[in-house]
């Protein structure tokens, strides 16, 4: 599994998202997903969407994963503070 694969099924499992998935050994991987599907959701419950498009590759080819899931809105407010 690479990060290619990884962004492919996270694509699909939202409507026009930012997605880029980074690995240094193809196994524990880093997300950042750009949703608005995440608006008016907690950390955990954009995590489990997130997982959701992923179905049994976590905990299996995907070991590790660390996602941070933004809605547009907070993607904008982190580019504009760096």
């Amino acid at each position: 599994m690479d990060p290619t694969d990884i962004t492919a099924l996270i694509e699909a499992g939202f409507d026009n998202a930012i997605v880029k998935v980074m690995s240094p050994d193809n196994t524990h991987f880093e997300a950042l997903i750009v949703a608005s599907e995440f608006e008016g959701l907690r950390s955990l419950a954009r995590h489990q969407l997130v997982y959701k498009s992923l179905g049994a590759l976590v905990g299996n080819e995907i070991h590790a994963l660390s996602i941070m899931a933004l809605t547009p809105d907070e993607w904008r407010d982190k580019q504009d503070q760096a």
